[in-house]
């Protein structure tokens, strides 16, 4: 319509270009709840604490260079994604650990790379009651490697031995000990979940003579992370490793060979044994009774691990 045909109301008018209807404002974004708020205001505050006590040295170390403050608040929570997403880990008896004292937790070992002792120590320190901390004794090859070291000896580990065992069980801590050791790890998927031996009982001696609960731990799940089908053992030989992994997808992938698969994990802690009562530091001596208490603990696990299997839907799931 030419303007001079237009009447006084329409002079002036915009007409909009969705044929009239009024366009409505976009919707507001939602503001973030008061809970929300808080608790981004306490994670900041927290690391805010964290960094004050970095700078000012204000944190403790043990004799064995464990570092707790540094474990709680950037080791352990940066496998947390792989714990609670990637393999969706489900523990079971917790309530057998104890919320103090000495313990000395005994496991089967698997998967190639020792995942499964990294995911038991984020379940004790993130699931258990009293959020205990998992003091593993790791082989000698752990404290020789550069960057792994220093890490291994802050989140508490130290070396598989006797002396190091028995003084953190006379100190009240929470011991992990995986006896299969290499064997374990370095197992071929076909042998998958039947035990290696365990060794001669080091364990065994080191909770006696402390008189200190075993308590049989079961992982199911590690075992397919990393299914070892061939080891290329002259070039591990000539590297100074144990074995040198041949996986389904590495060394074919290169690097995303390193990414784990996304197995379905079942950890159980079963009931303690008490060794108290079995003669104290002069039982360590007898190696029949040392033998005997080895074969129950392995042979609980054992039982334990093919129960676990047949409860878990499939491997994935």
């Amino acid at each position: 319509m030419p303007e001079a045909e237009r009447g006084p109301a329409e002079m002036g008018k915009v007409i909009p270009l969705d044929g009239g209807r009024a366009a409505r404002p976009p919707e507001p974004e939602p503001l973030p709840s008061a809970e929300d708020a808080t608790d981004w205001d306490r994670r900041l505050a927290g690391a805010l604490a964290f960094l004050r006590r970095r700078v000012s040295g204000d944190y403790p170390i043990d004799d064995f260079g464990f570092d707790p403050d540094l474990t709680e608040h950037v080791l352990l929570p940066a496998l947390r994604p792989l714990y609670n997403s990637w393999f969706r880990v489900e523990t079971r008896g917790l309530d057998n650990v104890p919320d103090e004292g000495a313990a000395l937790l005994v496991a089967n070992h698997s998967g190639t790379i020792p995942v499964d002792a990294l995911m038991t120590a984020v379940a004790l320190l993130d699931h258990h009651p009293a959020a205990r901390h998992l003091r593993l004794l790791a082989a000698d090859l752990v404290f020789t490697l550069p960057v792994v070291a220093p890490l291994a000896r802050k989140s508490g580990n130290t070396l598989a031995c006797n002396a190091d065992a028995e003084r953190l069980l006379s100190d009240g801590e929470l011991v992990g000990v995986f006896p299969e050791g290499f064997k374990g790890i370095g197992k071929p998927f076909s042998e998958r979940y039947k035990l290696q031996r365990f060794g001669r009982g080091g364990f065994v001696s080191a909770a006696l003579r402390t008189g200190t609960p075993i308590i049989p731990c079961s992982i199911v799940g590690a075992e397919e992370i990393y299914p070892m089908i061939g080891n290329v053992k002259s070039l591990a030989r000539l590297l100074g490793v144990p074995y040198l992994p041949v996986t389904p997808t590495f060394p074919l992938l290169g690097l995303l060979g390193l990414v784990p698969l996304p197995s379905k994990w079942l950890i159980e802690f079963g009931e303690p044994i008490e060794t108290a009562s079995l003669g104290g530091p002069a039982a360590a001596e007898d190696p029949m009774l040392v033998f005997n208490l080895t074969d129950q603990v392995r042979e609980t696990i054992q039982s334990t691990l093919y129960t676990l299997l047949l409860q878990r839907r499939s491997v994935f799931f």
